[in-house]
């Protein structure tokens, strides 16, 4: 058996030698870790936006816990650069990406007006 670790294969060999029966990796549990999200602006209409230079992908899992969690919000992001790649091995944009995930997003140089006036 294949072990993720050093540490682990050596334990397993412990256990194995003393003929102690074990199941490695066999179980997922699930958790959650409990974190507050603060938006960058809310708008007098209850839009948030969330402003982005560079997005790293602990912050793209963020975005789509808090949405998930909260579909009640209307977050959107604004982007320096939506047409930057998310990562360099990834043909994806930040813009796609976000489309993908159906979240609106838009250049800070061309958020919509509609997106900033009151309704």
């Amino acid at each position: 058996m294949k072990y993720r670790s050093g540490l682990e294969s050596k334990v397993a060999d412990l256990m194995t030698s003393l003929d102690i029966p074990f199941e490695y990796e066999t179980t997922k549990v699930p958790y959650v870790i409990e974190h507050n999200y603060i938006p960058d602006f809310i708008l007098p209409n209850g839009i948030m936006l969330e402003c982005k230079g560079l997005w790293e992908p602990e912050d793209r899992r963020k975005m789509l816990a808090v949405m998930k969690q909260n579909p009640e919000l209307d977050i959107r992001m604004v982007f320096q650069a939506p047409y930057n790649k998310i990562s360099k091995k990834s043909k994806t944009t930040y813009a796609q990406w976000c489309t993908k995930h159906g979240i609106l997003w838009s250049s800070y140089r061309e958020i919509p007006k509609d997106w900033l006036v009151n309704s």
